[in-house]
């Protein structure tokens, strides 16, 4: 498989040692300092490509994919806004486009858990809903994607709650989310519910950037021969 990657920071080189580990090409490295570059590839001799840029960048180096006929691979965030953009071109060009807010099998499995742990909570009164999640001081964006992932998945099940918001709240029909940022922190995630008498909380905690690195060269092999918008519920069929 040959692969372009779109974005060769921490995640980009993850991605380059378990490709290769794979036995899979990775024919361009795309990156801030020589994104001219990408005007001059043959799209003709590039399978997949694997997009983890910025928040600023994603949205071209989608449609550049989409425009030629690349299947992509996302987990940039910080972007969102501009998704339904996105699927549209998809849907127009007949391509393949594949956006994760994270592409941990460990994680995709504990979004599960958190709608089900919501749905759970819906008949249970006087717990308040928090969301913590920490990450490196690298990270650009705030909440990461997989927290606000999260928050749209208790939003979806519990009916006290409406919508999230980045800080403190006491809103009965708010999800608060805290982040925090600190030095060389993958990535972790809590979802806790606190009533005066308990408390429930269920954690995922990333102990390297490998798991990340892992489910984005996966699903890349398993897009080739696929169409449309996908995401994570499809690859893994959960």
């Amino acid at each position: 498989m040959r692969i372009l990657i779109l974005g060769y920071g921490k995640m980009g080189k993850a991605i380059e040692e378990i490709a290769e580990e794979r036995g899979h090409t990775i024919e361009h490295k795309i990156n801030i300092n020589n994104t001219q570059a990408l005007k001059f590839i043959d799209s003709s001799q590039i399978d997949v490509a694997i997009e983890f840029s910025q928040p600023d960048s994603a949205f071209e180096n989608i449609s550049y994919c989409l425009n030629n006929n690349i299947p992509v691979v996302s987990g940039t965030t910080g972007w969102l806004e501009k998704k339904p953009e996105v699927e549209a071109l998809c849907t127009e060009k007949e391509g393949a486009f594949f956006y994760a807010s994270n592409f941990s099998l460990g994680v995709n499995i504990f979004f599960k858990l958190n709608e089900m742990l919501a749905k759970m909570m819906e008949q249970q009164a006087g717990y308040k809903t928090q969301l913590v999640e920490v990450h490196h001081t690298e990270k650009l964006d705030s909440p990461s994607g997989t927290a606000i992932t999260l928050a749209e998945g208790i939003i979806d099940n519990l009916s006290a709650k409406n919508k999230w918001v980045n800080e403190s709240s006491d809103q009965e029909d708010v999800i608060p989310i805290i982040s925090k940022r600190e030095p060389n922190v993958p990535g972790t995630h809590i979802i806790k519910y606190t009533s005066d008498v308990d408390e429930i909380e269920i954690t995922h905690t990333a102990r390297s950037r490998t798991g990340f690195a892992l489910g984005a060269v996966l699903v890349a092999e398993w897009i080739l021969d696929k169409k449309g918008v996908l995401s994570m519920d499809d690859f893994m069929n959960l």
